[in-house]
């Protein structure tokens, strides 16, 4: 089975933590040059530095705010001029939880924006190159709430149902050019994201801590959080050769919590 990316060049998102740097380290291990790109250089640099080289893989990073998308867009296409992309990996974090009937029309817009139209104009930018190396892998990191919504995640929920439908119908145009779409939609992973979320539901509910994260873990038949680097494997199975005629898929890394087939 071919794992190798060596030679191909990897953008990853949000790639300072979490998910999105565990990604990163992977596509690292497998022999992929990858360009990290977030909004704060000091932790770009530290990111960086963690990524590995005994390939003679060549890292770097890209400075951008995913709350401006004309920020992203001067980025990504100044560095599409100089250089050929291979992988995309479309991830960045959340909106804040509660109620939809509670959302203002302005977390909606600036969700949509941060989420959808950044992802769309990140792949508008790498795909003419993808298509001139007959090689493409685009993995958008969204969220089980496509399949079953989550309590509590309103805004998130519907944003989050957007983007997989914007990646399927991105899957079945681009699939002719060896390019290929796929979401991964992770479960409860140890981020700081989660971590987040739990304290302000214990909040919420005057509950203890710990009160709460099992509550969550027995909604989970592996009855344990993931481990970033358990999404980040099945990311880089995708961006792989190996996941060549996989396309257009929403593949849940959740331990199983998802109720749906």
């Amino acid at each position: 089975m071919n794992l190798s990316l060596e030679e191909k060049n990897a953008i990853i998102c949000g790639s300072t933590q979490g998910i999105g740097l565990a990604i990163a380290e992977e596509l690292a291990l497998l022999g992929a040059n990858c360009t990290l790109m977030s909004r704060n250089e000091e932790s770009l640099k530290s990111a960086v530095m963690k990524l590995d080289t005994q390939l003679r893989q060549q890292h770097g990073y890209l400075i951008a705010d995913f709350n401006d998308p004309d920020e992203v867009r001067n980025v990504i296409q100044d560095h599409v001029s100089k250089n050929t992309v291979h992988v995309l990996i479309n991830n960045s974090g959340g909106p804040a939880a509660g109620p939809i009937i509670d959302a203002s029309e302005e977390a909606f817009l600036n969700t949509f924006n941060q989420h959808l139209i950044c992802n769309h104009i990140l792949t508008k930018a790498v795909v003419p190159s993808m298509k001139k190396e007959g090689y493409g892998r685009i993995v958008n990191i969204i969220s089980t709430s496509v399949k079953i919504p989550l309590k509590n995640l309103g805004v998130s929920n519907t944003i989050r149902g957007a983007v997989a439908s914007w990646s399927k119908t991105m899957a079945n145009e681009l699939g002719q050019f060896n390019i290929t779409v796929n979401n991964i939609l992770p479960g409860a992973t140890a981020t700081k994201r989660l971590s987040t979320l739990i304290e302000n539901k214990a909040k919420k509910e005057n509950s203890a801590i710990d009160t709460v994260e099992e509550s969550i873990k027995d909604e989970i038949p592996m009855r344990r959080f993931a481990d970033p680097s358990e999404v980040a494997a099945v990311a880089a199975f995708l961006a792989s050769p190996a996941a060549s005629y996989i396309n257009g898929v929403s593949i849940p890394v959740d331990g199983g919590r998802t109720g749906s087939i």
